[in-house]
């Protein structure tokens, strides 16, 4: 026991620690303490007056209780509260110790505490026979109505406080699960010879007793019955024998549900078959010991099944035949505290399983909780008597434990967010004992100053946790600012540098509406500027070095200055210009300027001289009015010449490079000239050809004849094409006409059809010419 113990606390010892290593603080900004230990598990706030200097953040006061103590701040003054548990004294008469556990929990960090199970001597044990009566359990009934005193005897080897009790079930009493016909409802049994009683859900027959008698005279009075589907509704009998606590009968003890059957279960959905669709709703229906509820509830889910038998304390034994054993070890194992046991076809051997699947159960201890919000987490780790498991777990469980072990828990809670009461219920699985946690929260810093003396706030205000909450129209660190009746919005307001920015840039205090930026440990970094805006650290480097060191510049407000003889963005380069001089001797042509000894060209010019500017647009169109004005005095800008074209020289000659241009004047007239561009910005000497040329005036009368004589000839053209197509058209016809005479095969004379003239009448006047 001595070497388990000093186990027991090597393993709590290196717990803390590791969680002691664990703790880090993640500050951000905070002002106070409060906000300061619910930044992170590992925060600590210092008291202490005077702890920070002049431009200092309050949130200096909040780091790890090591980093507090390096910068000076005595153990006194260090505020750190921790999660702690509270344990009830024990109590002999419980099996579990402590029964009651009151936890102070921190914010994110855990409390740990001990629970320890002894099982005990004498513990009263409360069983209930559940039968299943189809017709199939005929002979395992007469058997069960034998062994009635023999139960019991058996049950008070174990202890001698042991009490029975009897119930039975068939199924609902609707197609398809019985059969309906008036006279199967009065006799299911297969034969008429054989006498059953009607069919039933459930029938609560025997309530719990130590009575041996009483148990073997009810269960005499019981008879077979019988249903028609190979299922049974052994869920339905097992959920009103959970929830019908107080017609049951069940005590403060060991509750075993002995559950007897040679077939399967309906669940919840089967139902529907018999037209049954409203879910079970999880109450108690017993009227006159009988489910006359039945057929109106779904059958229970196995969920729901569950869940009941775990909040009555309820473990079941399935003493079930072979050929449906695999389908109970199923249901089984999703009910934490159960066993199963293979019947034989006449339940002889119930007695033996039943003490077999008690030694199992009671010999198994699993220490588990209630619902939790999903912001308390909760874990397990198990000392039992044959291995230690020191994993977390989500519940404690240990096997094989014998009556004289003692089982010890560690149960570590932690709260991700502070809480207000809580009330949280632990227990070993299938006893009655229990251990009942209250927890709260430890959200709030218990400073407790004494301070008299009223000049540590100017007389405005008071400590608190080391810092003065100052009095209404009183503002600043020690509140020796009056705000004059503005608020600390509108104070706040000037510290701003616009609506969108933090106050002094979140690097310094609003002191009576002037920013007063924090100062640093590091005598280098300096924080400057009318919002905090400015640093002298926060610049390119060069070689590692800020400015490239001392040497070579410094950092103002974000920027590089240089020293002379230095320059660029980092002061990385001597102030030379031998590598940016044309051949003329100016630095980049005047088209850009000289840094690090190379040009930064302006307006797309090229290095190395920015002479070349290929994306910019040719300067010929660009100033061809001003050659126009500056050559021959004409053009828009003639009398804005001078003035307009101030960056046009005429020369006589021009060096090689020069650009030809050919522009068309203000007078349609093409002039010639050629440009080339002197450094600096767009100055161009230029060399004008002084001939023009000018297109000659047109001809009106040779336009005028032309155009008469064109009409003249078009209107001739269109008369001879005219008379060209209907000479073409009147040929085609006669043609036609030819073909067609020419296939004629009658004339007048051989025309059948042709009579001769029957009169003629001469003309007396006729004269013959």
């Amino acid at each position: 026991m001595i070497p388990r113990f000093f186990l027991l606390l090597s393993a709590a010892g290196l717990l803390f620690l590791a969680t002691a290593l664990s703790l880090e603080c993640t500050k951000y900004n905070v002002r106070t303490c409060e906000e300061c230990i619910r930044s992170g598990p590992g925060c600590a706030w210092c008291k202490k007056q005077n702890f920070t200097k002049v431009g200092e953040p309050d949130s200096i006061r909040c780091d790890t209780k090591e980093q507090l103590r390096q910068k000076g701040c005595e153990e006194r003054d260090t505020i750190f509260p921790e999660s702690y548990p509270t344990l009830a004294p024990p109590n002999p008469k419980k099996q579990i110790s402590p029964d009651a556990v009151t936890l102070k929990l921190r914010q994110d960090q855990p409390a740990i505490f001990n629970v320890t199970f002894t099982r005990g001597e004498d513990y009263p044990i409360d069983l209930y026979y559940l039968m299943d009566l189809s017709f199939s359990m005929a002979d395992d009934l007469d058997n069960v109505k034998k062994l009635g005193s023999d139960l019991l005897k058996a049950l008070k080897k174990i202890t001698s406080l042991a009490r029975i009790g009897f119930g039975a079930f068939v199924d609902k009493t609707v197609l398809p699960f019985v059969n309906t016909h008036p006279e199967k409802l009065q006799n299911p049994c297969p034969n008429k010879e054989t006498r059953c009683q009607p069919p039933f859900a459930f029938r609560h027959v025997l309530s719990l007793t130590n009575n041996a008698e009483q148990f073997a005279q009810e269960v005499g009075k019981q008879s077979i019955s019988g249903n028609l589907d190979a299922p049974e509704g052994g869920l339905d009998a097992m959920m009103q024998t959970a929830v019908c606590g107080s017609k049951i009968g069940w005590s403060n003890a060991t509750r075993l549900l002995v559950y007897t059957t040679d077939d399967g279960f309906h669940f919840a959905g089967d139902g529907k078959l018999g037209a049954i669709l409203t879910p079970f709703d999880g109450k108690c229906h017993l009227e006159e010991n009988m489910y006359k509820k039945s057929n109106e509830y779904d059958y229970p889910s196995v969920g729901q099944l569950v869940q009941k038998l775990e909040e009555n304390n309820i473990q079941p034994i399935f003493a079930v035949t072979r050929k449906v054993s695999s389908i109970y070890r199923k249901l089984s194992e999703m009910i934490p505290k159960s066993a199963v046991g293979e019947l034989q076809e006449d339940s002889n051997n119930i007695i033996q399983l039943i003490q077999d699947a008690y030694n199992n159960l009671s010999s198994k201890i699993i220490l588990d909780h209630g619902p939790l919000p999903s912001f308390i987490k909760i874990s397990y780790d198990s000392f039992c008597p044959n291995q230690i498991v020191t994993k977390d777990k989500p519940r404690g469980e240990c096997d094989n434990v014998k009556k004289t072990d003692t089982v010890t828990f560690q149960v570590k809670v932690t709260a991700t967010k502070c809480v207000d009461n809580q009330v949280l219920v632990i227990r070993p699985l299938g006893f009655t004992d229990s251990l009942t946690v209250n927890i709260s929260s430890r959200c709030n810093c218990e400073c407790d100053e004494e301070i008299s003396d009223t000049s540590v706030c100017s007389g405005h205000g008071k400590v608190d946790c080391g810092i003065c909450r100052c009095n209404p129209g009183f503002t600043g660190k020690n509140c020796n600012c009056e705000t004059g009746g503005k608020s600390s919005r509108e104070l706040e307001k000037t510290c701003r540098k616009d609506n969108a920015s933090v106050i002094c840039s979140g690097l310094g205090d609003c002191v009576c509406g002037l920013c007063a930026c924090h100062t640093n440990d590091d005598p280098k970094k300096q924080i400057y500027g009318t919002f905090c805006e400015c640093d002298n650290i926060n610049c390119e480097l060069h070689d590692g070095r800020v400015c490239g060191g001392e040497e070579r510049g410094g950092c103002d407000c974000g920027k590089c200055k240089c020293k002379p003889g230095f320059e660029g963005s980092a002061c990385h380069c001597r102030s030379t210009t031998d590598g940016c001089v044309n051949e003329k001797g100016n630095v980049c042509s005047g088209r850009g300027k000289c840094e690090c000894n190379t040009c930064h060209c302006r307006n797309g010019y090229q290095r190395p001289f920015c002479k070349e500017c290929p994306g910019c647009s040719s300067p010929c169109a660009k100033y061809s009015s001003c050659i126009e004005c500056r050559a021959f005095s004409s053009g828009p800008l003639g009398k804005n010449c001078s003035q307009a074209c101030s960056n046009i020289f005429l020369q006589a000659t021009l060096p090689s490079g020069s650009k030809a241009c050919r522009e068309k004047d203000s007078e349609n007239c093409w002039i010639s000239y050629k440009m080339f561009q002197e450094d600096g910005e767009e100055q161009y000497s230029v060399i004008v050809n002084p001939e023009r040329e000018c297109p000659e005036p047109p001809n009106i009368a040779a336009i005028v004849g032309g155009i008469i004589a064109g009409v003249a000839l078009i209107g001739l053209l269109l008369l001879i094409i005219w008379r060209f197509v209907t000479e073409l058209i009147d040929r085609r016809e006669y043609r036609r006409f030819e073909k067609e005479k020419a296939k004629a095969k009658w004339n007048d004379a051989d025309n059948p059809l042709f009579k001769s003239a029957t009169t003629t009448v001469v003309n007396p006047r006729f004269n013959g010419q």
